[in-house]
This record gives C-alpha cells, sequence and structure tokens, in this order.
C-alpha cells in the first residue's frame, strides 16, 4: 500500500450522456428562461482566454483556459443541464455563469463565514429537472439561531427549490448534533449515491481531536442521509456500526480529519481526500462501518512541535490508500469518465490548496499504480475540480478574485 489551441469549446455545451434525458428535456427551456431574468444583481467579470497554451503531460498535452473571473473565494461548482454553471462563494453568495457572465442569485441564507466558515458544497438531485425534484442542495455553516442556547456554528445541509432562474424556497434539512467554535474543520463535501441518497462529510471541528473518535458525535464523520436529511441503514435496516449502540444511526464512517474531496466511481465506490494537520494528506476509500483512525492514526504531524501525532497503523483502522506528498491540503475530487480524455476513464483527480497542484491517481483495487502532477502551481490554489458535460476538466481556484477554470486537451493548429 503506498504511502506514498485546442479548438474552444463554446460555454452553451451541448447534453452529454453524463446528464439524465429528463435533464436534458428542460435544457432548451432554461436557456430561454435565462435570457428573460431580471431580478438577479447585475453581472461581474466575462473572460474567455488561455492560462496555459500547452501543458506537457503522460497522455496528452493540455490547454488551460479562463472561462470566468471575479468570483469571492469560490467554494464549490454544479453544472445545469444546459451547460451553465452554479458556484457557490465561502462568503455566503451563490452566483451562476453563462459566458463567462457572474450574476449573483438573492435567496440564500446567511452563513456564518469566520475563518474557514461559509456556503460549501453544491450538488443538484439526482433527478433535477423534471420539475418535481429541481432542488439545489447546498452545505453551509450554520451559526446558532439567535432563540438558542447554544454558541457558534455547525456544518449544516440544506436545499433549495431552483427553477433554473431564481430561487425560491428553502428547506433546513440536517444539522450537525453540536454546535462549535466557529472557524475551522467544516468538512462540507456532498456526494450522491447510486440509490439517491447521499453522504455529507463533517471535520472533527479544529478543537477537540478526539470528537471524530466519538461515534456519538457527528464531527470528524461521514454521515449517510435520505434526500430529506434522515438517517439512512443499510439494506438491512443496520445501522453502518451495529455493535456500537452509543452511534449516530446517520453515522456512515469516523475517524476523519477533515474531508473536503469526496467523489463516486461509475462502480459506486466512494473516495474522499481529507487534510492531515502537517502533512499526512490521505486519500481514502469509504466503506460504511469504518474508523479511519484520526487522531489516533496519522502520517501528519503537530504544528508547533512537528512531532508526529498518532501511529502509522492500528488494528481495526483502516489505512489510507494514498497519502499524498508535503503539505497538499486536498480539496475537490473527481473521478475521470470523460470521451474528452479516455486515457484517464476511471483516473482520481485531486486539487491541492497548499500545494497548488493538480495530482492524477491510478489505481488497481488499491494499488497506486500511476501517479502524474497535471498541474503544479499554473491555477493556484484549488478549492473544487468538476467533469463539465463536455468532458473537460473544470477547476475552482480559491482566490479573490477567483477563477472558473478549463482544463482540455489542445490540439497543434
Amino acid at each position: 500500500m503506498s504511502r506514498s489551441r485546442a479548438p474552444s469549446l463554446p460555454w452553451s455545451l451541448r447534453i452529454s450522456p453524463c446528464f439524465p434525458r429528463r435533464q436534458a428535456s428542460r435544457a432548451v427551456a432554461l436557456s430561454l428562461a435565462a435570457v428573460l431574468a431580471t431580478a438577479m444583481m447585475p453581472a461581474t467579470a466575462l473572460a474567455d482566454e488561455a492560462l496555459v497554451e500547452q501543458r506537457p503531460t503522460l497522455h496528452y498535452p493540455l490547454r488551460l483556459d479562463v472561462v470566468a473571473t471575479g468570483l469571492a473565494f469560490p467554494w464549490s461548482l454544479a453544472f445545469l443541464p444546459d451547460g451553465r454553471a452554479l458556484v457557490s462563494e465561502r462568503g455566503g453568495s451563490l452566483a451562476l455563469i453563462d459566458n463567462g457572465q457572474v450574476t449573483r442569485l438573492e435567496g440564500m441564507p446567511e452563513v456564518s463565514a469566520r475563518g474557514q466558515g461559509g456556503l460549501f458544497d453544491l450538488a443538484l438531485h439526482p433527478d433535477y429537472g423534471d420539475g418535481e425534484h429541481d432542488w439545489l442542495y447546498f452545505s453551509w455553516a450554520r451559526p446558532a439561531p439567535d432563540d438558542d442556547d447554544r454558541e457558534g456554528d455547525a456544518t449544516a445541509l440544506s436545499r433549495v427549490w431552483f427553477d433554473g432562474n431564481h430561487l425560491g424556497d428553502t428547506e433546513l434539512l440536517f444539522t450537525q448534533n453540536r454546535f462549535s467554535r466557529p472557524g475551522r474543520h467544516y468538512g462540507g463535501r456532498i456526494a450522491w449515491l447510486p440509490d439517491a441518497t447521499l453522504v455529507l462529510s463533517i471535520g472533527d471541528r479544529g478543537v477537540d481531536k478526539s470528537r471524530a473518535q466519538d461515534p456519538g458525535d457527528h464531527a470528524g464523520s461521514l454521515l449517510h442521509l435520505t434526500e430529506l436529511g434522515e438517517p439512512v441503514s443499510d439494506p438491512e435496516g443496520q445501522p453502518a456500526f451495529p455493535d456500537r449502540p452509543e452511534a449516530d444511526p446517520a453515522l456512515y464512517s469516523m475517524g476523519h480529519r477533515n474531508p473536503q474531496g469526496l467523489a463516486v466511481a461509475a462502480d459506486g465506490t466512494l473516495w474522499s481526500t481529507e487534510h492531515g494537520p502537517r502533512t499526512g494528506d490521505e486519500l481514502n476509500r469509504l466503506l460504511p462501518g469504518e474508523n479511519y483512525g484520526w487522531p489516533e492514526v496519522t502520517l501528519g504531524r503537530d504544528y508547533v512541535t512537528n512531532l508526529p501525532i498518532g501511529k502509522e497503523s492500528a488494528p481495526g483502522m483502516q489505512d489510507p490508500v494514498h497519502v499524498f506528498e508535503g503539505r497538499f491540503a486536498p480539496s475537490g475530487l473527481v473521478v475521470v469518465q470523460s470521451e474528452l480524455l479516455p486515457a484517464w476513464n476511471g483516473d482520481l483527480l485531486a486539487g491541492g490548496l497548499r500545494g497548488e497542484r493538480l495530482v492524477r491517481l491510478r489505481l488497481d483495487g488499491d494499488t497506486l499504480v500511476e501517479r502524474e502532477v497535471v498541474l503544479n502551481g499554473e491555477a493556484g490554489r484549488l478549492r473544487d475540480v468538476r467533469q463539465g458535460p463536455d468532458g473537460a476538466i473544470y477547476l475552482l481556484t480559491d482566490d479573490d478574485p477567483g477563477r472558473l477554470l478549463r482544463l482540455s486537451p489542445a490540439v497543434n493548429d
């Protein structure tokens, strides 16, 4: 185990097989309706230029284009059926991007934006576009209500009705069970599973590391929820931790520090990348009912003393499939399944904040067989990594102003 100029693609992207048929059916209507939208804040920036004309890699020469600029610490990206994109900004705004134009939508809740807190991940309902499930799910740092004796904030999951142009009613679905001092380790990634349930990552909240080893505490865990935010049991009706009666019924896995990359492969395998303390950033294959060790097992080191924090391995705890080199600070993860990049199909692409790298990982089971640094500083800090409906790879940079970038094969004229 390892511890170890293309022809410019139009922004009005063609509908591809990665979108359900029912989403495609509304794409034209959504595009026409977008022209009529008038109740949104003015657009900001338009950009469509090459940041890198040609970047050699093992399989392709690549081109890196700027799609949009003027974003304020963008956190997550979700594509609509018609090719437009929604981007969350950490301060609490939701941006709609169309042909490089950035428009802020009104109607999002007030977030706790202290430190690392704010508006986090976005995920459309799997049946978005059928007229009955036109929900945009989002995770966020929810401040404690004024009429509540609890203080601080908590990672929460909500959904808002989105007709393609305007935000409608918002529903609070889930809030982690302990509010904490604001500022650190929220997790906040969302991933839909093949059965239309979802998982939500929650970090250890950065103060008391031992919370990640308490199965009754949501901190430092992955939670398995229905579309309504309710706990999910396995098909036999058993919780993920049947031998731990104190475990929260939504608990999927535990012993996590701060998972901020989450992706589901074509075969249903759930992958995550998570921050170690000082080094020790991990790639994990997530399995229900497993303990991933933090803080008892980690290759990370203490920020002050630089001494090891935990053991390298321990019985009953899952080792990472891969440990990233140096101080990578992973955020954003995608499993490639693209006609545009067929040599990468099945590979993982992981973004790095501090490392400012995009890393491609090829696995055979749990064995790393190929690793490549695709980008190394050219884009800056990478917050999110997604595959677009055109098969290209899209990146969000963690900056203000931040950018939406497109990575695609370069073709010589």
